[in-house]
């Protein structure tokens, strides 16, 4: 599994999760440039991502929704602030209404995204997410956003390995 290392820090209202891919960055940061493979992570298996919007710039943003296995269709968008490839993304990560209004009633986060290179033409990266206060942190990882982010990441390997140019080793 891609996922090496999930980390709490209450104390700086932050989760960070972190992954290993045999990919070179500028392939792992694909991942997050395509719409289509992004969406083939995002949500974890039981509620995959359909993007809706696509706009990988800053001051841009990426509106999605997952399709839960009742048919629910829970939305969420990031505004972006920093884009730098292959390195670096930040953005802030929200819930969405049904006509894709930010939902005000559940708390939002801000991301930060960092992909290195590692020995070997590996990549390690770091998905940071900092929360407005430790109520809406505790919110958040009761409803399942650790778990579910360790599901999403874990799904790469699979993309990476299948997908042209994944410069995937035995």
């Amino acid at each position: 599994m891609s996922v090496t290392e999930v980390r709490k820090d209450p104390a700086n209202l932050t989760l960070t999760v972190t992954c290993e891919f045999q990919a070179t960055p500028e392939r792992v940061w694909q991942l997050w440039a395509d719409p289509r493979q992004l969406e083939r992570w995002w949500g974890p298996p039981t509620y995959p991502a359909t993007v809706t919007t696509h706009d990988l710039r800053p001051g841009g943003r990426v509106e999605y929704y997952m399709t839960g296995p009742q048919g629910d269709t829970p939305g969420g968008y990031w505004v972006l602030e920093e884009v730098d490839p292959p390195r670096a993304l930040a953005f802030r990560d929200g819930f969405a209404n049904d006509d894709g209004t930010p939902n005000d009633a559940l708390p939002g986060t801000t991301a930060r995204v960092n992909i290195e290179p590692i020995e070997g033409g590996r990549s390690r990266m770091r998905m940071q997410s900092r929360f407005p206060s430790l109520e809406a942190m505790e919110q958040l990882v009761a409803m399942g956003m650790e778990e579910g982010l360790k599901q999403a990441l874990g799904q790469i390997d699979a993309i990476l390995a299948e997908e042209p140019g994944a410069e995937v080793r035995a």
